[in-house]
């Protein structure tokens, strides 16, 4: 499935892209969260324990309506961002610990070097300038902070997935693997990057990938299959763990 180019992205006005994120959040993500969306939380709140603290500051860089926060506050202070302003009004009332900031994030100034994790999930593909939003991700880091980034992963989208074209005001640019490291590396030390959740809804891949198929399977190898689908890289989400350089 062709992306659009950068040109096209360029010329998508900021208003209109709230309007279809206010829109996106209030239809969907406000009621039902998908097993792509908790398995990104579940990688993200592991990657938190092996830190050991619980005194982080943390920024959520694309939060949606904050429920990655609500995962996030076990581990220290939270500041979440995103374009959806009536959407974080909502998600304030819900989550008074957090800190909600609406706008454009790359108009936004959170200080340098003023968080130790930023997390990201989903994000990446919806911004116009992707070297300058990582370039941004990095310098709101302190030397040897995390970036914990999950997109999504471009080959098992176009070939394994129907997904409908974008809609007014939504950008798309999905990246794969390679792509994706060569524009962290930029910024930041990759430690790992890999695909998580198979998903499919054509071709082979929408059987292998089927409850039918796979629940006789999960019966006696539990989720070992599924794993053997992400180190192959067919999952639906590319996940990465990135620290900053000192």
């Amino acid at each position: 499935m062709p992306t659009p180019s950068n040109t096209m992205q360029h010329a998508i006005p900021m208003e209109a892209q709230q309007r279809f994120w206010n829109d996106w959040n209030t239809a969907a993500r406000e009621h039902h969260l998908e097993t792509v969306s908790t398995d990104q939380a579940d990688v993200v709140a592991g990657w938190l324990r092996g830190l050991g603290r619980n005194d982080l500051d943390i920024l959520d860089a694309g939060c949606g309506t904050g429920w990655l926060c609500e995962r996030l506050r076990p581990f220290g202070t939270v500041t979440g961002t995103d374009l959806s302003h009536e959407v974080l009004d909502r998600a304030r009332a819900r989550l008074p610990d957090v800190r909600f900031v609406a706008g454009d994030f790359m108009a936004l100034d959170f200080g340098n070097a003023a968080f130790d994790v930023v997390t990201s999930l989903e994000v990446l593909s919806h911004v116009a300038d992707q070297p300058a939003f990582v370039a941004k991700l990095a310098r709101h880091l302190r030397p040897g902070g995390y970036l914990m980034l999950a997109t999504q992963n471009r080959p098992v989208l176009q070939r394994y997935n129907r997904i409908p074209p974008p809609k007014p005001g939504q950008l798309r640019h999905w990246v794969d693997k390679k792509e994706l490291r060569d524009l962290l590396a930029r910024e930041f030390e990759v430690i790992d990057i890999f695909s998580a959740t198979p998903k499919a809804n054509k071709g082979l891949m929408r059987i292998i990938n089927s409850r039918t198929f796979n629940k006789p399977i999960r019966a006696l190898v539990g989720r070992r299959l599924d794993r053997l689908k992400e180190a192959a890289g067919l999952g639906w989400t590319l996940m990465a763990l990135a620290r900053k350089r000192p």
